[in-house]
């Protein structure tokens, strides 16, 4: 009875041993599937990105609103997808840009 209590632990430990080797695989860092792999080039990246916006013009300019910006103006979508426009930040009228993705930038 004792070698069958022994050859079950002895199966529990390496099936809990093969468990844990196949999660030893690291993770891929956060925003990896966003980066080009290496060796290729890409067009952006940094933002504003170009690419297929859907953003309407309202959303566009609540998005930047949201980001700090007042009185945001002007905003027109270039032939990169990009909203463009300018707004307030503090006392400074600045020039924003708004992606696809939702970056706000001041340029």
């Amino acid at each position: 009875m004792s070698s069958l209590r022994f050859g079950v632990a002895a199966l529990a430990l390496a099936l809990s041993v093969g468990a844990a080797s196949a999660q030893t695989t690291s993770p891929a860092a956060p925003g990896a599937a966003d980066q080009p792999a290496r060796g290729t080039s890409s067009q952006a990246t940094n933002p504003p990105l170009p690419g297929a916006n859907s953003f309407t013009e309202k959303q566009a300019a609540d998005r930047i609103a949201e980001a700090g910006y007042q009185e945001v103006k002007n905003l027109k979508k270039d032939d990169q997808g990009v909203w463009r426009g300018i707004a307030k930040k503090g006392d400074s009228q600045v020039n924003i840009a708004l992606d696809y993705r939702g970056n706000v930038v001041q340029e």
